[in-house]
């Protein structure tokens, strides 16, 4: 296992993140209380699952024989077993050559990886009581675990060594390139620090990691305690029966009968906000999400955020960097703290002029009602929706009959997949899986080979973190001689029993977005582990998966899944084009609550040790940092707040940015589809060969040139954004 992912993987910065869109789509369940851990159980066995490579197919997860008590045995041999490899290859009379030493570490940590994949997919997707105390427990543990290797004083002399004569070892590019990352990140993991030194790095990874659990534990544990209760049904006027019915048994799993429960999700707007015409509710609902985090009592993440970036920053400091934000980004893409401000800067202008501009639009509407209030942030999406229908003679619900859940996925996703790289899907229902409502694929190559196996986890649930994601649980690898294992998770509430589940456009688009994730992962085609799929910098992950989302609104796509439930009949050609006039409606909106989330990221990371903001100046902190930049609106809130902003506690610390940085790529990718014709499956093959399949092993924007042939452009993304 590659060293600089050890703590990485075995954390939510495993866990490829998600869309802007699906950020709106994502639901939470409608259950409440802590699910058993496994469906499909079977009795305990006797030998720790984890223990030996699993005997399933392409060496698929045991779900059926993992319970809680395997987990903590399993991760204690796992570091056992991984320092005697690391021991070893340190302690070598042998001089150091590339395969006695970096082959080696590549190919050490088998059971470890092994485990933690697995423990920390169910953290996320499947959690209870007892894996959150686990994960408590082994977050200062595997922070030990891996200072132990990085700062492995003979250890890193083996590695400086064949660094230094990297030019002369006859090793071919993937190799060398292998071979300086591990150079580089042991140089930042601390290795060249004093004794001193790293006995303080080792405290503050300890801490840190301790707090970013606690934090992470505390947004899930929100939400599920400040879920909305509603007394009658007309308070509900506006929302459809099928959702009132859903709020009804929700009620009455929580005992509360004759009452509604509204769930919250993790970003700050709430999608019932669109269609309650209650504007009492709408804002107790609204301002319930906003103080998140910060109202007080055991789930405030106030303290732990002040603490977790005074300490990010110490130990940026500890390494010559001025903050977090400038290590963090020093292996990005953009490199610099100061090329992601300006890019930051360049966008928040147009994009406030346009937000206030549809903040005007909706003030109108609300005149026009002869209402006298003004315009707040809990109206916006409900008057959005009423200027949607009015401008464009359409709204949401008239989409959702045409969105069945099945058909988006197999007759939308899998079949642009298909059309463009030739590849096929075979569901399995002989595989086990972790909850009844998981659905496995195998996925073949045109010539009918294995590709790998496809995991889709789609409904929401009390023990699922909220959002949506893409991990794998085997990475392919030419070394290791592995064909991927990848899973793709959303938060789509569970309609009632026997009702069919039918879809927003939000979802739409971010099934689409993970799957292209998913393709990411599965297309790899790599010697080395440390390579294999979307272990690429942060700035660039999200950038195939981004481009994915096109082929939702692809003509010849749309019109093969967009089929009613019921009749089978296409979507009319009416309500088709009004689907894709609405492309750039609402960009204001989207784009000031996504930058002003970044902004605020931004700005805590680029503070010193002594800057970090004390708990009680938190909220502050973040209203001035929105107000500096320009970009401050009372009814555009950014789109998550600084208290539950969970993406910075995983893999996206100073890395937020990284979705429009990302989407430069994304929309300049779509002219050159455009450009070549689409879907065709020699486009599909050029994209797969110079990028997909290629990982981490090369410089990512170099992968991007390869494909398109010259550097990104802007303007693609400008005219898309509305911002041109």
């Amino acid at each position: 296992m590659k060293l600089k992912l050890i703590y990485l993987i075995l954390s939510l910065a495993l866990i490829v993140s998600c869309s802007e869109q699906e950020q709106q789509a994502a639901t939470s369940s409608t259950e409440t209380g802590q699910p058993e851990v496994l469906a499909n159980a079977e009795p305990v066995a006797a030998e720790n699952p984890f223990f030996q490579e699993s005997p399933l197919y392409l060496s698929y997860p045991q779900f059926d024989l993992v319970a809680n008590e395997h987990y903590r045995p399993a991760f204690e041999r796992g570091m056992e077993e991984n320092l005697a490899e690391i021991g070893a290859i340190a302690n070598q009379t042998e001089e150091a050559t590339f395969e006695n030493t970096i082959i080696q570490m590549e190919l050490a940590g088998e059971l470890l990886n092994r485990v933690a994949t697995v423990f920390f997919a169910m953290s996320s997707a499947h959690t209870n009581d007892d894996l959150q105390e686990i994960d408590r427990q082994l977050a200062p543990e595997l922070a030990a675990h891996q200072d132990a290797i990085l700062l492995n004083r003979d250890l890193f002399a083996r590695i400086n060594a064949l660094y230094q004569q990297r030019e002369d070892l006859g090793l071919d590019a993937e190799s060398i390139r292998l071979l300086e990352d591990y150079y580089v990140d042991f140089v930042r993991a601390g290795a060249s620090l004093t004794e001193e030194q790293q006995q303080r790095m080792k405290e503050l990874n300890a801490q840190i990691a301790v707090l970013e659990t606690e934090f992470s534990q505390n947004i899930l544990s929100e939400v599920n305690d400040m879920a909305i209760v509603v007394n009658s049904r007309e308070e509900l006027t506006g929302l459809s029966e099928a959702r009132i019915e859903a709020a009804a048994e929700a009620a009455q799993i929580r005992g509360l009968n004759g009452q509604f429960v509204i769930p919250l999700l993790n970003t700050s707007g709430q999608p019932s906000l669109a269609n309650l015409q209650n504007r009492s509710l709408r804002e107790r609902i609204h301002s319930t999400s906003l103080s998140r985090g910060s109202r007080g009592g055991e789930f405030d993440n106030r303290q732990l955020l002040s603490d977790v970036i005074r300490l990010r920053a110490e130990r940026a400091q500890l390494l010559g960097y001025s903050n977090h934000a400038e290590y963090i980004l020093e292996q990005q893409t953009a490199q610099t703290v100061e090329a992601v401000n300006q890019r930051l800067a360049e966008l928040a202008p147009p994009a406030v002029a346009n937000a206030t501009r549809e903040a005007a639009d909706l003030q109108q509407m609300i005149i026009d009602d002869d209402q006298d209030f003004i315009l707040a942030s809990w109206d916006w999406d409900f008057y959005t929706e009423r200027l949607r229908a009015a401008r464009f003679d359409f709204d949401e619900n008239q989409l959702r009959p045409y969105f069945e859940l099945d058909n988006v996925l197999q007759r939308g996703v899998f079949y642009a997949a298909e059309r463009l790289f030739g590849i096929t899907f075979q569901e399995r229902t002989d595989l086990p899986v972790y909850q009844e409502d998981v659905r496995v694929f195998e996925v073949f190559e045109a010539g009918g080979e294995t590709l790998g196996i496809f995991i889709g986890d789609f409904y929401a649930r009390p023990s699922k973190r909220g959002g949506a994601w893409m991990n794998a649980y085997i990475s392919q690898s030419g070394l290791r001689g592995t064909q991927p294992i990848v899973a793709n998770h959303q938060n789509i509430t569970k309609p009632s029993e026997g009702e069919p589940t039918l879809m927003t456009f939000d979802e739409v688009t971010t099934m689409f977005h993970e799957f292209g994730h998913a393709l990411h992962g599965m297309f790899s085609n790599v010697e080395y582990p440390s390579f294999s799929g979307t272990r690429v910098p942060r700035d660039f992950v999200e950038y195939p998966s981004q481009v994915n989302e096109m082929w939702a609104t692809w003509p010849e796509v749309l019109e093969n899944y967009a089929v009613h439930y019921e009749t089978g009949e296409p979507m009319p050609i009416e309500l088709l084009n009004k689907v894709l006039s609405t492309q750039t409606f609402n960009q204001g909106f989207a784009t000031t609550e996504y930058l002003a989330a970044s902004i605020v990221d931004q700005a805590l990371h680029q503070l010193g040790p002594e800057e970090a903001p004390a708990a009680a100046e938190i909220m502050d902190f973040e209203a001035a940092a929105l107000d500096s930049a320009g970009i401050a609106m009372n009814e555009v809130p950014p789109r998550y707040r600084a208290t539950y902003f969970n993406h910075i506690m995983g893999g996206y610390s100073a890395g937020y940015y990284s979705y429009i940085w990302s989407e430069v790529l994304d929309a300049d990718t779509v002219e050159w589809f455009k450009e070549n014709d689409g879907l065709l499956r020699e486009n599909g093959e050029h994209f797969r060969a110079t990028l997909l399949s290629r990982g981490g092993s090369e410089d990512a924007m170099q992968l991007f040139r390869n494909f398109r042939g010259r550097d990104a452009e802007i303007a693609p993304l400008l005219v898309r954004r509305g911002l041109n």
